[in-house]
């Protein structure tokens, strides 16, 4: 072979591995980034040839797949009450992220879960159509809707969970949105994204899981728990020594109270019945912020993303601070945040004798044919109190309901129910409206079936009008009223 064609040869050779080695990188490397591509218009085709599993509540889907005259896209998702169960299900649509349930359990929903191989094999080799997988829920439709319709046209968020598995049983946010208007391939459905996108009151924004707020005095039920564990009293019927007005540590700045007539050196049982300030500023100042911030970790507070239901849940904040914010962050203000779920979860360790179960939202995952692919075991969470110490607060929390202004909205007869009011001040010079709560649980039998947290933002009343037994503690009552009922 001469120069000139051997020179050939050694180039062409060149390119030929240079073309295996790209082939290999594309195949091996980057195989599952192309595949899953949002641009990828054959993965989407190829999602929605097929009917989606549903999302299954009390043994009914609330989703559903219909055939569309689409050339390319065979089937579109559905939404039963869309709105109703949107923060549950999320949405899926052709050129948009899923969300929600639809997002983490998307490969299951799909098909396309490594675990459904068996049965697409089956259903290949017996001429089924291929379907997805269904998710089976742990939600309860009866106390789901109490909390939607409680809510009404006010902005806020319910989370309801069984204290004894840690099963959420109630999910809402409102204002909320019907995902069926977002699903289609259409100019229709591209309009309606667009639209909630951009409204400020955040339809798809779900404010149970992803929303913090100050908890306000519905945390003293943190500090309570803290200062019994830690020592500080023997019992909530211990007068705590404490002056009214108390001076945060260090500065001249006054905590004052709603009431002033019980608050001065009052027990933690009229402490949290009155919702004295003082009393818990001081506890937490006595404690101190590692204490406190460890007492709030115990329930669930700073796990950063590793909380998940499984949609992950956003981070609940008892941060490091100084003594004065230390002392605010003990009823509730400061830095002090938390979503609705994280105070469900305050609630539910208490009436589950300071056993605090891992909150989850899945039961099980059932392929087509019906086989139960994953099944939730119940899992413990964390114990943040003795089961003492649980029952000292039980006998305070239904000192709040049974003494306090929350009696008439949520006692329940013939079953005992323990609460907590709280009215969170936020913005600048606490300028805004405050954020009404209330959190409580039902006992029956000495179990506690359910723990609720309910968080009204925004209920379009005058300021004097808000307040967490008015507004918060009614649609709490009905969620709890509820879930007893469909036990019945």
């Amino acid at each position: 072979m001469n120069k000139p064609m051997r020179r050939v040869a050694i180039f062409c050779g060149l390119l030929i591995l240079a073309l295996l080695a790209r082939v290999n990188w594309v195949q091996f490397v980057q195989a599952d980034e192309l595949q899953n591509d949002a641009n990828n218009r054959r993965t989407i085709i190829e999602r929605y040839a097929q009917p989606r599993g549903d999302i299954i509540v009390d043994g009914e889907p609330v989703t559903g797949s219909v055939e569309t005259d689409d050339d390319d896209f065979t089937y579109e998702r559905t939404y039963t009450d869309g709105e109703l169960w949107a923060p549950v299900t999320g949405f899926t649509s052709l050129f948009r992220s899923a969300t929600m349930l639809e997002g983490v359990e998307d490969e299951f929903l799909t098909g396309d879960d490594d675990r459904l191989f068996f049965n697409n094999t089956i259903d290949m080799l017996t001429g089924e159509d291929p379907r997805g997988g269904n998710v089976v829920t742990t939600l309860n439709a009866d106390a789901q809707r109490a909390a939607y319709e409680g809510l009404g046209d006010a902005k806020g968020a319910v989370a309801a969970i069984d204290p004894r598995t840690g099963a959420v049983l109630a999910l809402v946010s409102t204002p909320s949105f019907d995902p069926n208007t977002v699903t289609g391939n259409s100019e229709e459905a591209s309009e309606a994204f667009a639209a909630l996108s951009e409204d400020p009151d955040e339809p798809t924004l779900n404010r149970a899981l992803r929303q913090t707020y100050p908890p306000g005095s519905t945390f003293k039920l943190v500090t309570a728990t803290g200062a019994l564990e830690n020592g500080l009293l023997p019992d909530v019927d211990e007068p705590t020594d404490t002056p009214d007005p108390y001076y945060l540590p260090g500065t001249e700045s006054e905590v004052t109270n709603l009431t002033n007539d019980r608050c001065e050196n009052a027990t933690l049982r009229i402490a949290l019945v009155d919702s004295c300030n003082t009393v818990f500023a001081k506890l937490s100042d006595e404690l101190g912020n590692e204490q406190m911030i460890e007492t709030a970790e115990s329930f669930g507070y700073n796990q950063g993303e590793d909380l998940t239901i499984p949609i992950r849940v956003q981070e609940s904040v008892y941060p490091e601070d100084n003594a004065p914010q230390n002392a605010q962050a003990g009823f509730g203000q400061a830095s002090n945040r938390a979503t609705p779920l994280q105070m469900a979860m305050v609630a539910a360790a208490i009436a589950n004798n300071g056993t605090l179960m891992e909150p989850y939202m899945v039961d099980k995952l059932v392929a087509p044919n019906l086989n139960v692919i994953e099944q939730h075991e119940p899992q413990e969470f964390s114990r943040p109190m003795s089961p003492e110490t649980a029952q000292q607060m039980q006998s305070a929390m239904e000192s709040v309901v049974s003494d306090g202004p929350s009696h008439d909205a949520a006692s329940i007869d013939g079953v005992t129910v323990g609460g907590k009011t709280g009215t969170a001040q936020h913005g600048e010079e606490n300028s805004e409206n405050p954020y009404a709560w209330f959190v409580s649980y039902a006992m029956v039998d000495d179990e506690s079936p359910v723990a609720v947290a309910v968080v009204v933002e925004d209920a379009g009343v005058e300021r004097d009008a808000i307040s967490g037994s008015g507004l918060a503690a009614p649609i709490a009552h009905d969620v709890m009223e509820a879930v007893l009922g469909s036990q019945e």
